[in-house]
């Protein structure tokens, strides 16, 4: 049997360092130069490719254990796609929240039909691992094809203003893509948005819906499970 080895074995910084850096990156609209010169201001010398190399290594990972931590998502699901434009080739951005505005997963594909609507439910499926109660979309017909096929019991809804929480969880996105100055390639985009949509959703509490204490509560829950997630790469087998 092999013995347990940390993830952090063999780096320079401690575990709080390189978690804070990549809390940091993904929470908020920074770039990797930002994240070096705060740490800079807090006498932490080092270089944005440390940070970099960082967030692509833990990134996901983190994710993952946000994942594992967190409840069961609802079972109202709201889908769209946006339209992202990668060295002057359209590709399209499927993602999926329920009802609580919580990211459910997300898939970057050059088509829109029903192909890839049917990729895109299979993804979900597959991650969640149970059935919604409810879909919500646009009049996209590719949504509806696709339903048939693989969710065929599931309730389908296509009403005007009835899938705007989708599209506002499109804008931390655009936001991003605006300070990267888009995305290099398909592949970097899939990469980022797996890790970006589920910690900076994770962190993104509807403020004006709650009491101060109740907002306070559910933070200090939510940053309880971050902690556990950073530990969780601690030891791996």
């Amino acid at each position: 049997m092999r013995a347990s080895v940390s993830t952090y074995h063999r780096h320079r910084f401690p575990a709080e360092i390189i978690s804070h850096c990549v809390w940091l990156y993904y929470r908020f609209a920074l770039s990797f130069r930002d994240v070096e010169e705060m740490l800079a201001m807090r006498g932490v010398s080092l270089s944005y490719e440390t940070v970099r190399e960082w967030c692509l290594k833990f990134g996901q990972a983190y994710a993952n254990g946000l994942r594992r931590r967190c409840p069961r998502p609802g079972d109202r699901w709201h889908l769209d796609e946006v339209f992202l434009k990668i060295n002057g080739q359209l590709h399209y951005l499927w993602r999926a929240v329920d009802q609580d505005g919580d990211v459910l997963d997300i898939l970057v594909q050059s088509h829109r039909d029903k192909k890839a609507a049917k990729k895109f439910f299979r993804k979900l499926l597959k991650g969640l691992r149970y059935v919604p109660r409810v879909i919500v979309t646009d009049k996209l017909r590719s949504y509806g094809a696709a339903r048939t096929e693989i969710m065929p019991s599931v309730k389908h809804v296509q009403q005007k203003y009835q899938n705007n929480r989708a599209e506002n969880s499109h804008q931390p996105t655009r936001l991003r893509e605006k300070v990267m100055r888009g995305f290099k390639s398909a592949g970097h985009a899939q990469r980022f948005l797996s890790a970006f949509g589920v910690i900076t959703s994770h962190f993104r509490v509807g403020r004006h819906l709650c009491k101060a204490s109740i907002y306070r509560a559910v933070m200090k829950s939510r940053f309880a499970a971050w902690e556990d997630a950073i530990c969780d790469e601690a030891t791996v087998n």
